[in-house]
């Protein structure tokens, strides 16, 4: 199925992988919003913006609307998708990339880091789906694609080599597992309404700025960031897909491009 004329929006597209399948999408011919909160860079270690992202999907024959959005706020999630209709009059794909890390452990994390956590990994994804739900709807059908990670996975039964940490990841990976749960009972619930729910996630760590983020230097900062090239062809790929054929899936980048001949 052709995307020529598709509406997308991608939550967390100001820079790194939400950019990148920005620019996928558009070379493949939806019209694309670029949604996130940064309006203007305030850290030279998190270069972009929602304008620069849309400057270059234009400068390359690209259609992209600038949408600020900040999945904390549940207005500012119904705004989005308002805006999005308003501007082009139908949804049809969402990727809900956006995502943060909170460093510690159980005994040194921060309540409110415990909040913000919940709130843009979980909630602010569920929040997306419902927002772009009734459009998909209107419009005959559509794909959701959930961005995951590796750290989804169970670490398993103990007991455990001494020693042995999972990087200080408390809350993201857990986060994500509900995520991908929540994915496939979608799936199954909108199946018969034309609606994909799928779960894509990076298979090997890509150097984004946010990847890079809590390392890097702010004064002399690594701007050596990697581009995801296979997240992107992916992104596409799934939504060429017959909504209602290709849906709960749980898959990793490479292995779609690997599959598929990408």
């Amino acid at each position: 199925m052709s995307l020529e004329g598709q509406v997308a929006i991608i939550a967390g597209a100001s820079r790194g992988i939400g950019a990148d399948v920005a620019k996928y999408l558009a070379r493949a011919g939806a019209k694309v919003g670029v949604a996130a909160r940064t309006v203007e860079v305030q850290d030279a270690r998190l270069p972009g913006t929602i304008h620069s992202v849309c400057a270059e999907i234009e400068a390359e024959g690209g259609t992209a609307l600038p949408i600020v959005l900040n999945l904390r706020d549940p207005e500012s999630i119904k705004g989005a998708a308002e805006q999005l209709v308003a501007e082009w009059g139908r949804i049809d794909i969402l990727v809900n990339n956006a995502a943060i890390f909170v460093p510690g452990d159980l005994e040194s994390v921060l309540d409110r880091h415990i909040e913000l956590s919940l709130q843009v990994n979980l909630r602010g994804p569920i929040l997306m789906m419902q927002a772009v739900l009734p459009h998909m709807k209107a419009a005959g059908g559509g794909h959701m694609i959930n961005v995951s990670s590796r750290g989804s996975t169970f670490p398993g039964p103990g007991p455990y080599e001494s020693g042995r940490r999972l990087g200080d990841d408390l809350l993201y990976g857990p986060e994500k597992s509900a995520l991908e749960h929540f994915s496939q009972r979608q799936a199954v619930q909108y199946q018969d309404d034309n609606i994909s729910v799928n779960v894509l996630s990076p298979t090997v760590r890509i150097k984004t700025p946010g990847n890079l983020f809590f390392g890097n230097d702010r004064e002399n900062p690594d701007l050596d960031f990697e581009t995801a090239d296979a997240m992107g062809k992916a992104t596409v790929w799934i939504c060429e897909q017959p909504a209602n054929k290709y849906t709960g899936n749980i898959v990793f980048d490479d292995a779609v491009v690997a599959e598929q001949g990408l």
